[in-house]
């Protein structure tokens, strides 16, 4: 039952996450004046744009019942009288069961049985006038949305999902509406309420309508159970793959401030034929600090070989990347750019494979955050 609406989502319309996105209502947008609402979007009764005068005619002959000729029955003994001519033609489920001819005086009779009386009622008083009392449908929506389905009673049908779509759905009663809207064919539903259930997966399998569904829907609830399992991979997937973009963003800023320490100067650290200025603006990448102070460490360290400082081991691959995105060495100002080029072609192919890869997703990830390539006039126009 739950199988078909998860392999939907495969076909589904979805977001910019990747999440599946709820199928839009059938038939034109609704504007403030919809069902239910004044233009100033303040709760009504759930009537149409018909006159307040016709209207209460209909309720008027609803109520006092005037030649009806239907008994409708309910499970506790009510009953309550309509006429023929206005359920058949709300409802084609009613037309059916009306069709056979009347016999006698007597008004036939329907049973509508497993919900109670007075949500019978808001139901037939609904197929004469389209109308109903904001605090009967918060009271009824279960029991109406399973009348307006049996039934067939479209608009009835969907002012229920409406209005558990719009604060009457929770995570106590999402996976009791889950496994009705399934049964009612309710597309939209189903997958809001699903969505809602993978969102607060931990809260709502610790409600009652959770161990009432493991008891009697145990495919139901393992399908469930798989498909928190899958969005949580994914979630943590989305986090790793977000946590990686910014270990790029920093390198390639971290490469931009190099290249800008020794091309043009910062602070108190540049080239030889450079004058600093003692009052300067503040430097505008945030990287140089951090990289100004790396450059000293490396410049006056005893152990500056590979492997001897960590500090100083990270400033030679720094340089190292810079040379594998630099273009041109005979033009660069950073430190044995043009050595490392040399240096690359005899490396072993499991490390050229690898920072060749490492060179790509940083470039890839920083045309992908929409700046631009480095501003280091030659080679910025080069470094992809």
């Amino acid at each position: 039952m739950c199988k078909a609406l998860i392999n939907h989502k495969a076909s589904a319309t979805v977001d910019k996450k990747g999440s599946p996105m709820a199928p839009p209502w059938p038939g034109p947008a609704n504007n403030t004046n919809r069902k239910g609402f004044l233009s100033n979007a303040s709760p009504l009764r759930g009537c149409n744009c018909v006159s307040k005068a016709k209207t209460d005619l209909w309720e008027r002959l609803f109520n006092e019942a005037y030649k009806a000729d239907v008994a409708i029955h309910t499970d506790d003994g009510g009953i309550i009288y309509a006429h023929a001519n206005i359920l058949g033609t709300a409802s084609p489920v009613m037309k059916g069961l009306l069709k056979q001819p009347k016999v006698s005086r007597r008004p036939r009779s329907i049973a509508i049985q497993g919900v109670p009386y007075d949500a019978v009622r808001v139901f037939i008083r609904f197929l004469y006038s389209s109308c109903y009392e904001e605090n009967e449908m918060e009271e009824f929506v279960v029991a109406l949305l399973v009348l307006s389905h049996l039934y067939a009673v479209s608009p009835l049908k969907r002012e229920c999902e409406q209005k558990l779509e719009h604060g009457l759905l929770n995570t106590e009663n999402v996976v009791d509406i889950f496994q009705l809207a399934l049964l009612c064919d309710a597309p939209r539903l189903s997958l809001i309420c699903y969505r809602m259930i993978l969102k607060n997966f931990k809260a709502v399998s610790t409600t009652e309508g959770w161990k009432v569904m493991k008891q009697s829907h145990p495919t139901l609830e393992r399908e469930l159970l798989e498909s928190a399992i899958e969005e949580d991979s994914r979630k943590k997937e989305r986090i790793r793959k977000i946590n990686e973009r910014k270990i790029y963003l920093l390198l390639y800023e971290a490469m931009e401030a190099l290249v800008h320490i020794y091309r043009d100067g910062c602070q108190t650290i540049g080239p030889w034929d450079k004058d600093f200025k003692e009052n300067k603006d503040p430097c505008k990448y945030v990287a140089c600090k951090g990289l100004e102070l790396l450059v000293r460490h490396f410049a006056g360290c005893k152990l500056r070989v590979p492997g001897g400082c960590i500090h100083c081991k990270r400033m030679w691959q720094m340089l190292e990347l810079h040379s594998r995105l630099c273009a041109d060495s005979d033009v660069c100002k950073v430190p044995l750019c043009r050595n490392f080029k040399e240096r690359i072609r005899k490396q072993s192919k499991k490390d050229e494979v690898r920072w060749k890869m490492l060179v790509t997703r940083i470039l890839r990830t920083k045309k992908i955050a929409g700046a631009p390539f480095l501003s280091s006039g030659v080679v910025s126009s080069l470094w992809q």
